[in-house]
């Protein structure tokens, strides 16, 4: 994995805007990671759907939640977005979109033979990978995907080639994954792990397959990793991080595995504030707060209140980094600049 990632401007050390706790909070603060929260697929997603509505009126179709985050699926819920399982729920000539996550080719035929307009709110990043599918198919390699047994992410980027792509989840799995020849093998990986986990498993399929190739360019996004490098870099000195994210979101719940797993005592994914348990601040003095990818600002922002008003006003920014990176919107959307409301 490189160090540096496509629109990100490292920053040249870590920087913590606020210095030490001030004598009159007793010692609380709350470390708040940069960089946090929405991507810049996640945001294209969004606004996609908000332009579908404003362009097209409601009700819109979507497959599977546009973004794993409760509070965005429920306002767009709100705004007249129907979200469905499956493209065979949505009327015949209706409009539906197409998730953040990624289809495989047999959803696009689907629409297509029920005469569904469709608008691809891919990730950019997603995509990618799976161009990546197709072309190492194309050249007859055995395809190691690297992700989890179930997510749409994983569905949509198998199925690009299902006779190709052997999924590797868990350390069995490396075992488990058979070959045509050693010489002809290739790892790629979900967007949304733990860089450390894929590693591991990236070093498990060497051992099995010396000669397995590596992804022409990283296939973790830069704002999982991004989010992660943030994390490491407080996690050590947090008696507790709060994650806010949704318990479906991959990214979300690998920031808590890396914050336990570079030092913080305690670590918990939350949607909302009001799911924080006032016990697990007993004895706490330092909080970490950071979110996943696919949550709007506004949680966060949420959070520092419910934190400050129980004496952890002194907030701390931990900058690793700062994103620059935008996506175009799907080409029957563009026009005029848009931002996203649900923030």
């Amino acid at each position: 994995m490189s160090a540096a990632s496509p629109g990100t401007e490292p920053a040249t050390s870590v920087s913590v805007e606020g210095g030490q706790p001030s004598p009159s909070t007793g010692g609380k603060r709350v470390l708040l990671a940069k960089p946090r929260g929405y991507c810049a697929g996640v945001d294209r997603a969004v606004i996609t759907v908000e332009k579908a509505l404003e362009r097209y009126g409601p009700p819109i179709y979507v497959r599977k939640e546009i973004v794993h985050n409760r509070h965005v699926v429920d306002t767009l819920r709100e705004r007249g977005v129907i979200f469905v399982d499956e493209t065979s729920e949505v009327p015949e000539g209706e409009l539906v979109v197409f998730s953040a996550h990624g289809v495989s080719p047999a959803v696009h035929a689907e629409a297509e033979q029920r005469n569904l307009r469709t608008i691809d709110a891919t990730c950019p990043l997603v995509t990618k990978v799976h161009k990546e599918v197709t072309r190492f198919a194309r050249e007859d390699y055995d395809i190691m995907l690297i992700g989890h047994a179930g997510h749409e992410e994983v569905e949509g980027t198998s199925g690009e080639a299902p006779d190709r792509v052997q999924l590797v989840d868990t350390p069995e799995d490396v075992d488990k994954v058979a070959v045509r020849d050693p010489s002809k093998v290739v790892w790629l990986s979900q967007t949304t792990l733990s860089v450390d986990e894929t590693m591991e498993r990236v070093e498990q399929l060497k051992q099995r397959f010396p000669e397995i190739a590596d992804p022409p360019s990283d296939d973790i996004c830069y704002a999982t990793s991004n989010r992660q490098v943030a994390v490491k870099a407080m996690a050590a000195e947090c008696d507790l991080v709060l994650v806010v994210g949704s318990g479906n979101s991959s990214n979300s719940r690998r920031l808590v595995e890396v914050a336990l797993q570079a030092g913080a005592s305690d670590a918990r994914l939350v949607d909302f504030a009001h799911e924080v348990d006032e016990a697990w601040l007993d004895g706490v003095q330092t909080v970490g707060v950071t979110s996943g990818a696919s949550v709007p600002e506004v949680l966060v922002m949420e959070l520092l209140e419910w934190l400050a008003e129980r004496g952890w006003a002194d907030v701390q920014e931990v900058t690793t980094a700062n994103e620059k990176i935008s996506f175009a919107l799907p080409r029957e959307l563009r026009g005029d600049s848009a931002r996203s409301s649900v923030r």
